[in-house]
Order: structure tokens, then sequence, then C-alpha cells
């Protein structure tokens, strides 16, 4: 017969193999862990799981997906606004891309399982409840357009464009013209602008006509329409009476 402490020191032994056992199949789980790179309007870059800015951003979300070697993995990227619970879409890929346009809050979490056999892994609700969405706060819009610049090569002022605190522009054309009506330039990124030639010459100095037609990430409309003065003559340190 076993006695008591035999027994006892046979069924220790065999709880920490099942411990160890369990801890080991731990390790090897699948697990995830959701970043993504924003890559902003200025063309600046930035990884992590928050962003604020201006629209529009294009997000690269990695599952980051580890230990799912022989493991069958299905994703959902689930795109929520915020103090909504019903996402406004779904993305199935491992990784996808996406281009946040509309302003407000965006949160964006990932639902994925993983089987092997008669074992499932799941990362859903629960795991959603402590672990933080990625998270994609994007600016009204704003747009406002100069009414004078100076093409004098100074590298000040030469270029005329919107100004600098524009933000949140999803659409964009302007358009340049003379005070006969004739259509000098037109251009659709707001980052760039009208150099003061018309067929790669020079035009005059004087007033010409800007219109802008825009729309922002937040739905609002921009029609402007404003005088443009063509100062060649003007430097940082023209003085004026």
């Amino acid at each position: 017969m076993i006695n008591k402490s035999i027994m006892k020191l046979i069924i220790n032994i065999l709880a920490l193999i099942i411990m160890a056992a369990q801890y080991a199949k731990a390790d090897n789980e699948p697990t995830i862990n959701p970043t993504a790179k924003f890559i902003a309007t200025t063309g600046d870059e930035q990884e992590g799981i928050a962003f604020s800015g201006s629209a529009p951003v294009k997000a690269t979300l990695s599952a980051g997906t580890e230990n799912a070697d022989g493991w069958n993995a299905y994703y959902e990227w689930r795109f929520y606004r915020e103090n909504e619970k019903t996402p406004y879409i779904i993305r199935y890929e491992e990784n996808t891309d996406y281009v946040f346009n509309t302003s407000g809050t965006h949160l964006v979490k990932l639902y994925a399982t993983f089987t092997q056999g008669n074992d499932t892994v799941r990362y859903g609700d629960e795991y959603w409840l402590e672990a933080r969405a990625i998270t994609v706060s994007i600016s009204e819009s704003k747009l406002e357009m100069p009414n004078a610049f100076s093409p004098n090569g100074d590298d000040i002022n030469d270029i005329y464009k919107p100004m600098s605190n524009y933000q949140s522009i999803v659409d964009f054309h302007a358009y340049i013209f003379n005070r006969w009506g004739q259509k000098l330039f037109e251009w659709t990124d707001p980052s760039k602008g009208w150099d003061g030639t018309y067929k790669g010459n020079a035009v005059k100095q004087g007033v010409y006509f800007c219109r802008v037609r825009a729309k922002g990430a937040d739905g609002r409309v921009f029609d402007i329409k404003t005088d443009v003065n063509l100062l060649r003559g003007f430097t940082e340190t023209t003085t004026t009476n």
C-alpha cells in the first residue's frame, strides 16, 4: 500500500504537471496587439493607438498577431463613431488601411478568433472591456484665403494658396481669373497654389480673382470668392505711407 505521504507527493506532482501544461499552452496561444501608423495631411507619420488632427488621415492598422502558427485566424476590424454601438464599417483583413474623412471621434476595435482542432481563442467584447481602442479624433473644417501675395523670389509669400491654418479639407478646387474672366490657373491640393505665372510667363502686378469650392470633413461646404492683389515690388523690408 502507498502511504499517505507518498500519495500526497504524487498528487502535488500531478498538479504541478497540469499547471505547467496549462501555462505552456497559454504561452503558445495566439495573441493580438492592435496598433496603427497614421499619415497626416502634412505627410508626417505617427505610430500608436491615438491620433488627433486634420482630415484626411490615412491609417494603416496592424493586428500585431503572435503565436498563430498552425491556427486558423478570423479578423474583424470594427469602426465606430463615439457613443455609437453599431460599427459603420467592418474590415476582415489581418492588416488593413483606412482613410478617415469625417470629423469627430472614431474608435477602432479588432475582434479576432483563432481555432485549432477543438481549441478556440477569442478576442471579443470581454477583451475590449479592458483593452484600449484605437482612437482617431478629426477636427472640424477650416479654410481661409489671403487677399494678396508677392511672387518676387524672396521665398516669402511667393505662392498664393490657402492660409496655413486650414484643416480637415477633404475636397478642394480653386481657380484664378484675370479681370476679363480668363482662367489663368487651377489646382486641387490646398497645400499648393499659384506662383503668379500664366503659361510659364509672369503676369503683371495687379488685381486678380480667386474662386474656391471646397468641402470639409464635417460636411461644411466652402464657396469662397475673393480679390487677389499680386504685388511683385513688395518685400518684407518695403514700407508704405
